[in-house]
């Protein structure tokens, strides 16, 4: 679907955006492919990966709502993946936290429709889900922000949707790179927060996918989950490092002993698909009438029982030490 079309990505410097870029020039034949962000070091670098003719590097920042629509111009397509992510920064930050990541929405949503935009999909978070800390806060408004961007369309023709996924291995500021360094350093011993503790894992490969995937279902208007494996965090110490013991340092500010990428109270909007789920929206959208059991590409839904709730602690699908060993080497690969 991205043959000959023009796609811009927020944040695209980013972990995601560089494995999103690779796969638009891999898989398809974009026009144009807009990396969008603020760090012209980051760019300088990824320009010695990626300087194919399709290429554009925009220095700006979503903040920035006049440089914003001045990138989209003869845009098709919107990955929207800046944002500040870090729990404890944006606890200690508040207010540039906020600045980015819901000022900054409601400027990509501004400027794709009056760009006339066709899709926008948001990256979002597993901590939008009951935010317990102001990182989920911001990504819930932002998540809240785009679903509503489709009752602001009006004449547009602009579509906007949601992903929402769990904890990327080996993304930056992650658990993983944190392990591998400490790791490589000699440390005697690996800090865990908390033994009880659980997480969504997904490799940065399979986000892009899902992604790319969810830009064929969607209609406008849902939040995509897709279906992964948990992991518990003392697993992941001793599939990373079976001979060294942890050390229990207790949970840091915002952070959650369990995550959650559907909650109890969506469970009469949640849908389950063959491997994901559909969060409908709780409006309902003035000039668009969508069965959304059924989406763009035939597939068939079903609604979830009520109180359904998908839980990283009560996952139907754990890995296990070896499981782990496997997954983070495939997916650094």
């Amino acid at each position: 679907m991205f043959n000959d079309k023009a796609i811009l990505i927020t944040g695209g410097t980013g972990s995601f955006g560089k494995k999103f870029v690779g796969c638009l020039l891999k898989n398809f034949k974009p026009r144009r492919v807009v990396v969008y962000s603020r760090d012209e070091l980051k760019q300088y670098e990824m320009q010695q990966d990626f300087d194919q003719p399709a290429m554009r590097y925009f220095i700006g920042d979503v903040r920035d709502g006049e440089r914003l629509r001045t990138a989209m111009k003869g845009i098709d397509f919107v990955v929207h993946a800046a944002a500040l992510k870090q729990v404890p920064a944006a606890e200690y930050n508040p207010m540039e936290c906020i600045k980015t990541n819901v000022h900054g929405a409601e400027n990509v949503i501004q400027a794709a429709l009056e760009a006339n935009i066709e899709k926008v999909i948001a990256l979002s978070t597993d901590k939008a889900a009951q935010p317990i800390n102001l990182y989920g806060a911001t990504k819930l408004a932002s998540d809240k922000l785009f679903i509503a961007a489709n009752n602001m369309a009006g004449g547009h023709p602009t579509s906007f949707g949601v992903v929402r996924y769990g904890n990327v291995v080996g993304s930056r500021g992650s658990i993983v790179p944190l392990f591998n360094k400490l790791i490589a350093e000699g440390a005697e011993q690996l800090p865990i927060t908390d033994p009880r503790m659980t997480r969504f894992w997904i490799s940065l490969q399979q986000g892009v996918d899902f992604v790319i995937k969810s830009f064929e279902r969607m209609s406008g208007g849902e939040i995509f989950v897709p279906m992964i494996p948990s992991v518990r965090i003392p697993d992941l110490a001793a599939a990373m490092a079976p001979a060294l013991p942890t050390r229990v340092i207790g949970i840091r500010p915002g952070e959650k002993l369990h995550e959650v990428m559907c909650p109890t109270d969506d469970s009469h909007l949640t849908l389950k698909f063959h491997d994901h789920f559909v969060i409908k929206p709780t409006i309902k959208f003035f000039r668009r009438d969508v069965d959304y059991l059924t989406n763009q590409i035939g597939e068939r839904g079903e609604a979830v029982s009520d109180g359904f709730e998908y839980n990283s602690g009560r996952n139907d699908h754990f890995l296990n030490v070896d499981e782990i060993r496997e997954f983070n080497k495939l997916a650094v690969q």
